[in-house]
């Protein structure tokens, strides 16, 4: 389903209740950096992360390297696998973290009101925006050439009237597009949606759903609240609103994070406890790249665990100082994971975060229901 922007005139009554979200996504943002500055890389598949030789992880993956199915979090001896004339790039967080400053500078001369989710995404309200623009989309396209004009980069857009919206519509379209979901249309784009393409539902989730006859949005919408909630917890509200095109959360510009951390579902349940390890360890680089991408170190590592009958547990331990080290991580999983009786039991789930972090300069992600208004610019 392709959509196109349409601008509307809008009355003086919408303009109070209606939010002008729009949500920038930099198109493979390590990679490009990497493929900009040096010409040798560019047109060839490209990863930013970790060597194959070393146990690596993909950070990011350069789009000719995601035409063989290789993606973030992969194990970089698959990465190679798939492609084996594949280029790695170790990770240059101080030149990307420089270079998302003069973007997010870019999005300061429109609003304010700028949550950046990470290096190369944010969100941006510009319902109320410093230049008296009347158009979100017109907003969104001063700031894709902005950032060509100023950093030889390009970067991918959606609009609407609430982040869930914006997020979908900046997928719509990738690489360097501009996707607008006006109100008269969020309920049919949510219907034809497929299930695993819904921002917040993961592959496990997917599946879950899957198996209870759920595969697209308008089957999502059929179920009742107390159905959600009891097959998915307290995420089942938020499904139950998706569904419908709702999200209430407020772009927030100065929010605290809690906790980075990273989990695997395992499509097969592990029994091997030196696999257990592996799988350990390249989850714990996948935390220290995100750490690193949010410029934080923390003091508290939980390590989750969960087994093939499904029963969860998890063990914390709190540092006297704060970590960010790859070897700091692995070693303190590590170490709390040979603490669980394992008692041959099998594991469908590993997971590392960091808690107790160092610094505020994070953004949260929270949800205005849907405006039914017809005449809203955009």
């Amino acid at each position: 389903m392709r959509l196109f922007v349409v601008e509307l005139p809008l009355g003086q009554e919408s303009v109070a209740k209606t939010r002008k979200i729009v949500h920038v996504d930099m198109d493979a943002f390590y990679a490009s950096v990497e493929q900009r500055d040096n010409p040798s890389y560019r047109g060839k598949p490209l990863v930013v992360g970790g060597s194959p030789n070393q146990r690596g992880v993909v950070a990011a993956a350069s789009y000719e390297a995601r035409k063989f199915g290789i993606h973030s979090a992969m194990p970089s001896v698959t990465a190679i696998a798939k492609c084996p004339g594949l280029i790695f790039v170790r990770p240059r967080f101080d030149v990307y973290r420089e270079i998302s400053t003069s973007i997010h500078a870019i999005f300061k001369r429109y609003s304010d009101l700028v949550e950046g989710v990470a290096l190369d995404e944010a969100y941006l309200d510009v319902t109320e925006n410093k230049q008296s623009i009347p158009y979100a989309s017109t907003i969104a396209r001063h700031i894709k050439t902005a950032i060509f004009q100023e950093t030889q980069l390009t970067a991918t857009a959606g609009v609407s009237i609430n982040k869930f919206l914006a997020k979908m519509a900046s997928g719509q379209n990738k690489p360097n597009g501009l996707t607008v979901i006006l109100p008269e249309q969020a309920i049919a784009f949510v219907e034809q949606l497929a299930i695993e393409k819904f921002h917040g539902i993961g592959e496990v989730t997917a599946a879950k759903m899957h198996s209870l006859g759920i595969h697209s949005g308008a089957d999502l919408k059929e179920r009742s609240l107390l159905e959600l909630t009891h097959h998915f917890g307290k995420a089942g509200n938020y499904y139950y609103k998706i569904a419908r095109a709702e999200d209430d959360r407020p772009v927030e510009a100065n929010r605290i994070r809690k906790s980075i951390g990273a989990e695997t579902s395992f499509a097969q349940d592990l029994s091997d406890v030196g696999q257990m390890l592996q799988e350990l360890e390249q989850i714990a680089q996948i935390v220290e790249q995100r750490l690193e991408k949010h410029e934080t170190r923390g003091r508290t590592l939980t390590l989750k665990v969960k087994f093939s009958d499904y029963q969860q547990l998890t063990r914390s331990k709190t540092m006297l100082a704060s970590i960010s080290e790859l070897s700091t991580i692995f070693e303190i999983a590590k170490a709390l994971f040979e603490s669980i009786e394992l008692e041959n039991r099998s594991i469908r789930l590993l997971g590392i975060s960091l808690s107790n972090l160092d610094n505020a300069k994070q953004t949260q992600v929270i949800q205005l229901p849907l405006f039914q208004n017809a005449g809203i610019i955009f």
